[in-house]
């Protein structure tokens, strides 16, 4: 299984209050549909997964949130690209191992994304930034 790239297919951020005080900031990562697409370099095509996800962000009090939709692009066998689908489209859900693979994918692109989101418009970043302590 090789993640070959994220799509992004929207970029939501709505800002709705000042921030005052402490803030809490929950993220989170829905995989919304999986289906078979393809690739196609020159005359040969190649089956792909296509995994459509929402990353959100949520800021509480509730002073914002962002919404991050798009696809992710997994190549993989075909005999495995339908079982993945037929096992989606019975129970909604992916195996462990497949999992493991794209949720830190999704996580790792859309974090960056929100990140320059919420600098545009004055919000705290959506994960923590490392500290720079000198001795």
């Amino acid at each position: 299984m090789a993640v070959l790239g994220v799509n992004f297919t929207k970029l939501h951020l709505e800002k709705t209050g000042v921030v005052k005080g402490k803030v809490s900031i929950r993220n989170n990562v829905i995989v919304t549909n999986v289906e078979r697409g393809e690739l196609n370099v020159g005359s040969a095509t190649q089956p792909l997964l296509k995994l459509s996800f929402e990353f959100g962000v949520h800021y509480d009090p509730k002073v914002a949130n962002i919404l991050i939709s798009g696809e992710l692009l997994v190549l993989e066998k075909a005999e495995r690209i339908d079982e993945l689908i037929k096992g989606w489209q019975k129970d909604k859900k992916l195996p462990k191992e497949v999992m493991e693979v794209v949720i830190p994918v999704i996580i790792q692109k859309a974090n960056i994304e929100a990140l320059i989101l919420s600098k545009e418009v004055s919000l705290p970043p959506p994960i923590r930034l490392p500290k720079v302590t000198f001795k």
